[in-house]
C-alpha cells in the first residue's frame, strides 16, 4: 500500500471551526471527504466522520482505505488538485484505553537503574495511562507544580483494529490497524511511593492531564514497511536526547498484543505504547522545564512537537 496517513484537523466553516478527517500526503493535509470526492466519488459516502469510527468498523474498511490511498496517489501525481489544509492538528482519535509498556528496552532499563530477571523468566510489564492524557501536536505539556522531575519517552503507538482474546503473536499483525507516535511523558519523582508498602505509582506519575502528546497522525499498518525497524527520535530544544530504533524492544509488538490479550479482551482503537529506548532525561540527570520545546519523531509516521508549561496557580 503506497503511504498515507489520516489525521484530524479544525477547518474554518463559516467562521466557525469544526473538525474534520484529513487525508496526509507526503506530510501535507487534503481534506478527506474533497479528495474522495475528486478521485473515487463512490467511497465518499462511506467515509466516516472520524477515525474513530473508521477503527470501530475497521474490519469492514477495506474498501474506504483502498479510496483513501487511491485518492492519495491521484494527489501525488497532480491528477487531482486540492487546497492543503492548514488547520489546526487535533488528536488523530482519542484511545478510550492507553496501555504503556515499561522498561522495554534492555539500554533504557541500565539507565533507569531497573534490574530485569531474564527475558525467558519474565513478560512484558504493562501499565494503564489514563486517557485523558493525550494532548494533540503543537499544544502544551502542563508541568504539576508537584514535580520537579518531568521527562520523555518517544515511544511507537500501536492502534489495534480488530479486537480478540487469547492472540497469538503469530496473528498478532492481523489485529493492527495502524501506528501513531506518542510520548509518554512522566513525573519521576512521582514515580515513586513512600507512603504505601507499594513502591512504583505509574499511574500518578505519567497520567496528568496532557501527558500523552499523540499523532500527528495515524498510518494504516500497510503503509510501514517494517514496525520493528523504525527509527525513534526525540529532541529537547534541538538537541538530540533518543536516537534508537523500534529493533530494540525486549519484547516486540507481537508479543505484547499476545500477552496482554491473555488477560483481557482487545477492543478496535486499544492503544499500546510499545516502550522507550535509552536517552530520557533520568538517565542523564536533565530534566523539562517550563519552555522547553520537545519534538518526538519516528520514521515512516511523522513527529510531534510539544512545549512545556507551567500549571497554573489554583
Amino acid at each position: 500500500m503506497n503511504w498515507f496517513g489520516i489525521a484530524a484537523y479544525a477547518a474554518n466553516t463559516n467562521g466557525a471551526a469544526q473538525q474534520r478527517l484529513g487525508l496526509v500526503v507526503d506530510g501535507t493535509v487534503y481534506d478527506a471527504e474533497a479528495a474522495l470526492r475528486a478521485a473515487a466519488p463512490a467511497a465518499a459516502a462511506a467515509l466516516p466522520q472520524d477515525l474513530a469510527a473508521l477503527l470501530a468498523q475497521w474490519e469492514a474498511s477495506a474498501a474506504v482505505l483502498q479510496a483513501l490511498e487511491t485518492a492519495g496517489q491521484a494527489i501525488r501525481s497532480g491528477n487531482i488538485q486540492l487546497p492543503a489544509q492548514g488547520g489546526a492538528l487535533g488528536v488523530p482519535y482519542a484511545p478510550a484505553r492507553i496501555f504503556a509498556t515499561a522498561s522495554n528496552f534492555y539500554e533504557h532499563a541500565a539507565e533507569m537503574g531497573t534490574k530485569l530477571a531474564a527475558r525467558s523468566e519474565s513478560s512484558p510489564y504493562i501499565f494503564i495511562k489514563a486517557e485523558t492524557s493525550i494532548t494533540p501536536t503543537k499544544t502544551a505539556v502542563v508541568m504539576p507544580s508537584s514535580t520537579m522531575k518531568l521527562d520523555w519517552e518517544v515511544e511507537l503507538a500501536v492502534v489495534i483494529g480488530r479486537g480478540g482474546r487469547n492472540i497469538p503473536a503469530a496473528k498478532a499483525y492481523e489485529h493492527i490497524a495502524g501506528y501513531t507516535v506518542i510520548n509518554d511523558v512522566s513525573a519521576r519523582d512521582l514515580t515513586r511511593r513512600s507512603d504505601y508498602p507499594f513502591s512504583h505509582d505509574w499511574f500518578r506519575g505519567k497520567s496528568f492531564d496532557t501527558f500523552a502528546p499523540l499523532g500527528p497522525w495515524f498510518v494504516p499498518r500497510d503503509c510501514v514497511s517494517d514496525p520493528m525497524k523504525l527509527r525513534m527520535r526525540l529532541t529537547v530544544n534541538g538537541e538530540t536526547m533518543q536516537d534508537a530504533t523500534t529493533e530494540g524492544m525486549i519484547f516486540n509488538i507481537a508479543e505484547q498484543i499476545e500477552y496482554l490479550s491473555s488477560i483481557l479482551t482487545l477492543k478496535p482503537g486499544d492503544l499500546i505504547a510499545t516502550g522507550t529506548p535509552t536517552g530520557v532525561g533520568m538517565g542523564r540527570g536533565v530534566f523539562l522545564k517550563p519552555g522547553d520545546v520537545m519534538v518526538a519523531a519516528i520514521d515512516e509516521i511523522g513527529a510531534i512537537e510539544n512545549h512545556v508549561v507551567a500549571a497554573a496557580a489554583q
